[in-house]
């Protein structure tokens, strides 16, 4: 009967010390009658709380008898002195051969040693090389003596490749549900079990899916990255070996993350060798000759992202004061990231932040590190005193700060999503001439929001390469969703034109971008901005797919003299300046700007007061800048 208090290490090398002594007994040839191994086998088979090492890697290689005692023996000669010493005295080595174990072992067979049987397709032992099969001597694998010895560890040569992943924290309740439907699938008796496809635009959360997936059936989760994998052939099957023998001694699952790469072939490769449960996380489609069983894992909509912040936060959710509202409504985080964000809560608290400032400003700088690398960040500074513009354009600013605000209430608890799951982000357009504020207009909803604003190159996202755009856009908006970022994408002319007549494949193929551009500015859940000199450009069927189209008008007199009042700071000393006189100068808001800065300059190097005559010297040179040169009637009177 089995004694529950007896450790198993302790238990399992008793009964390895018998099971050698047994060899030991046969290699050295003594009485058989002597031989009183079976009953203290017995004996420590049933001390045993669980079933021992070599019985587990039996039943998982299906090794036959003779299988198993060859690689007891080979696990002696490394662990028994006795035992080497017998092969050496048989063998010159203090290693066995098949020769010695086909003649001291019971039950012999000629296959044991063949690629195809279990010892040597799955690496357990290894022939050295340079001579023939019967006299080649035979040595353990590493992991798999030391699996004999109780020690279960991943593969050394495994271990820069893979990662294991633990269970999650916290798991959306629609990830949780599939996960069991995963875990219930491999335990199905089948032929072959199914590769799993895990797409969808929540790359984290297919990591947690398939960890919770494995512990459900008592695994462990291993992750490699498919960039890590090897490519060469003998290589890969290498890799595959180890990972299917590790599936089974660990156990493990074999997660394998290509993120937003396609699936390349050697992961294919891969997946067709495999016979234990794989997954494939990756946003392209998975085709291979076997079955394969796809799943969206998207991240949680944003009830259920309160449920998981409350989930994550504990006592301290109750302190927010509905401020979780505002943050599931501006930032989609997968339950991993809130997990995180979560430990930042706590030690902004700690540091004396406001609750509700803390999870929020949590979840705004949490998700910057992915989009700083592909896109400036404009720390917003100017505020709605800095705009000088009409009314209306005024009050379409205010409109589109109002919708990102209230995206949630209108589109969740009004019932507004549920008629058109399209089109539900804000997408805005910022059309007018060079330095009429477009860019700031965009940095004053940043900080009116208190959201930070990242500009986008759209010359330097458009490619000329086929799907390479839609590849580098998608990069874009992905990193932003974590954030809640506003992304401004300055220069759209690099991307829109008017290509409603399609007169080849580069037309047609423009007019794919500018829709995927569209359609994932529709979907982003925050607020896109595409700021264009020439509105002429954009097709009249593009612009009916914005919210919004602000016009920026070139300022008149009176808006460019309030323009100069506010671009000087009050600090600055100054002597008899002419507004009126000034807002002649026909400029527009970012010209004014830099005249102002370079004529501060000028003065303060002078050691003066900003002047007129100042002001006129940096005007010529911004008018330099653009071969304009100034007239007499705008600078009469300057000086």
């Amino acid at each position: 009967m089995t004694d529950p208090g007896v450790d198993w290490i302790t238990a399992n090398q008793k009964l390895l010390e018998l099971e050698l002594m047994r060899l030991r007994q046969r290699l050295t040839k003594e009485d058989p009658s002597a031989d009183d191994s079976a009953p203290r086998l017995a004996a420590g088979a049933a001390a045993m709380p669980s079933p021992p090492a070599i019985d587990l890697i039996v039943q998982a290689f299906g090794l036959s008898s003779f299988e198993r005692d060859l690689l007891l023996l080979c696990a002696g000669a490394e662990m028994d002195a006795d035992i080497a010493g017998a092969c050496a005295a048989a063998t010159g080595r203090g290693l066995p051969t098949f020769g010695l174990a086909f003649a001291a072992l019971g039950a012999p067979h000629w296959s044991a040693l063949t690629l195809a049987r279990p010892l040597r397709r799955w690496r357990l032992i290894e022939l050295e090389p340079g001579g023939a099969l019967t006299t080649a001597p035979l040595r353990i694998d590493e992991r798999i003596l030391h699996f004999l010895a109780g020690i279960n560890l991943l593969d050394w040569r495994l271990q820069p490749l893979l990662s294991t992943r633990e269970p999650p924290r916290l798991i959306g309740a629609e990830q949780q549900k599939l996960a069991q439907n995963l875990a219930a699938a491999w335990t199905l008796k089948r032929a072959a079990l199914p590769v799993i496809h895990l797409a969808g635009d929540d790359g984290a959360g297919s990591e947690d899916v398939a960890a919770a997936a494995a512990d459900l059936i008592g695994f462990k989760l291993n992750v490699v990255a498919a960039a890590d994998l090897p490519a060469g052939a003998a290589d890969l099957d290498t890799f595959a070996a180890l990972a299917e023998r590790e599936a089974a001694l660990l156990p493990a699952v074999l997660l394998v993350q290509c993120g937003e790469a396609a699936v390349a072939p050697h992961v294919a490769h891969l997946a067709e060798r495999l016979g234990t449960p794989l997954l494939i996380a990756a946003r392209e489609p998975v085709r291979l000759r076997r079955t394969v069983l796809s799943y969206d894992v998207l991240k949680p909509p944003a009830i259920e992202q309160r449920r998981l912040w409350e989930a994550a936060l504990g006592a301290t959710s109750c302190k927010l004061n509905g401020a979780l509202d505002g943050v599931t409504s501006q930032f989609r985080l997968s339950a991993h990231a809130i997990a995180a964000a979560s430990h930042a809560v706590d030690q902004r608290i700690a540091a004396g932040e406001p609750p509700d400032q803390a999870v929020w400003n949590a979840c705004r700088t949490g998700g910057r590190r992915r989009l700083d690398d592909l896109a400036q960040r404009i720390p917003p500074q100017a505020g709605w005193g800095d705009l000088v513009l009409p009314a209306p354009q005024l009050a379409a600013l205010h409109q589109i700060a109002a919708q990102v605000r209230q995206r949630t209430r209108v589109y969740e608890e009004w019932g507004f999503g549920r008629r058109n799951a399209r089109g539900l982000g804000v997408a805005a357009l910022f059309c007018g001439g060079s330095g009429t504020g477009k860019t700031l207009a965009a940095e004053v909803l940043a900080g009116e929001l208190n959201l930070d604003l990242y500009r986008i190159d759209l010359s330097s996202v458009v490619n000329k390469y086929i799907g390479e755009t839609e590849k580098n856009l998608r990069r874009v908006f992905d990193a932003a969703e974590d954030s809640g970022a506003i992304l401004l994408f300055d220069e759209a002319d690099a991307l829109f034109g008017k290509r409603s007549d399609v007169k080849d494949s580069h037309d047609r193929y423009a007019n794919i971008e500018v829709s995927y551009l569209l359609q994932r500015m529709e979907a982003y859940r925050g607020l896109a901005i595409l700021t264009t000199n020439l509105k002429a450009a954009l097709d009249p069927g593009f612009q009916r797919r914005l919210r919004f189209i602000v016009h920026f008008p070139f300022p008149d007199a009176e808006q460019r003299e309030a323009i100069w009042r506010r671009s000087l700071p009050a600090e600055v000393p100054t002597e008899k300046l002419d507004f009126a006189k000034l807002a002649r100068l026909n400029v527009a808001g970012g010209s004014v700007r830099n005249i102002a800065l370079n004529a501060a300059f000028l003065a303060a190097d002078a050691g003066e007061a900003l002047a007129m005559r100042h002001l006129l010297a940096a005007a010529h040179v911004e008018s330099a800048k653009f071969e304009r040169p100034l007239s007499e009637s705008e600078t009469r009177g300057w000086t």
